[in-house]
Formats: C-alpha cells, structure tokens, sequence
C-alpha cells in the first residue's frame, strides 16, 4: 500500500482533534521542524527583557522545583495512584510548553530599539499615548506593542488591534475612527510618550 504524499497534515489534523494535548503537540512539531505559523512578532526592548527574565525564572528555577516535587511524589511509593506525581507531572508539562512558547516568541521576534532622535509627534510601536473618547469624553492610556507582549490589564495594546493599528503614524490632535465589533469609535490622540 502506497503511503499519501499528504502524510505531513495528519499532525494539523491531531492538533484540531485533540486540543488538550497542546504541549506534546508542540513538541512533536518543534522536533520535526514543522512551525505552525511564520509569521514574525515585534517585541520592545523593555518586552524582550520582560521575556528574558521569564524564560531563564522557567529555566532555572521553576523546573528544578518541580523535579524536587517529581522526586518527593516518588518516595511516596506506587505512582499508578498517586495524585502528587500526577500533579508535579502536569506542572512539568506544563512549564515545558511555556519555555518552548517563550522561546519561539525570542526566536521570530523582531525587536525595535528606542531611538531618541525619532520623531515624537507621530505614534510609533513603544509609544505611550493618551486617547480621548469624543462621544463619552473619556481618557484612556496605552503603550503600543507588538502582539507577542500585549496586555491589556497593564494598558499594553497590540500593533495588530483594532485600536493599535488605527492609531499608528497619527499626530497629536488627530480623531481617528477605530471599527469595532460594536460598530465605529471616535478617539483623538491626546498625548504622545516614549
């Protein structure tokens, strides 16, 4: 029986069938060199050093932890019952996926730097801007960034959003309509920050 040319999609397949298994996915594909997406993130300084410090806190500190956890669950005696070692193991995969996901973040990110010569009167990724709500006359402030370190409970919007991308290359002053999924906003650019 003749093997399909198309055996490489089966692993696309698993992973829509069975999302649970994320963190083993990922491996398998990382080990085949197979990538989900190519597409590049943008990073700032300040974001790469925040992923940095995640990565090596991962790396050296949270998996030595639960090995020590593995460890202990292990002296306990019989495995096959034994809610610690389930527990420590599940950790364990878990922390593994999160070094690969910060690790591809490093890996296909581009990182813009801070230049002081550049222009501060139009909004650039690494910004700090304040917008004003023409209809309810609300302020709001956010930083730009690149969608690999978005937040929103730290006022960090994406380049990517609807809000980000609206707003890059404008001036101060400038009202800009922003489409959402409740319709059109109107919002004038307040203050620009590096």
């Amino acid at each position: 029986m003749k093997r399909s040319a198309n055996y490489q999609a089966l692993p696309f397949i698993i992973y829509k069938a069975f999302p649970i298994r994320l963190v083993f996915f990922e491996i398998f594909l990382y080990q085949r060199g197979i990538t989900m997406a190519d597409k590049r993130s943008i990073l700032t300084e300040e974001g790469l050093k925040k992923i940095e410090q995640q990565l090596e806190n991962l790396k050296s500190v949270r998996r030595i932890e639960v090995a020590q956890r593995i460890k202990q669950a292990i002296d306990f005696g019989d495995i096959s019952e034994n809610s610690e070692y389930d527990d420590a193991k599940n950790e364990q995969a878990f922390i593994e996926g999160e070094i690969l996901r910060l690790e591809k973040i490093l890996r296909e990110s581009d990182v813009i730097h801070d230049d002081a010569e550049g222009t501060k009167d139009i909004v650039r990724l690494g910004n700090t801007i304040v917008l004003r709500d023409v209809e309810f006359d609300e302020e709001d402030t956010y930083t730009l960034v690149g969608s690999a370190e978005a937040d929103v409970t730290e006022g960090k919007i994406s380049n990517e959003s609807p809000v980000g991308a609206a707003v890059l290359g404008h001036k101060i002053g400038d009202i800009i309509d922003i489409n959402v999924p409740d319709g059109v906003l109107k919002y004038e650019i307040i203050s620009i920050k590096k």
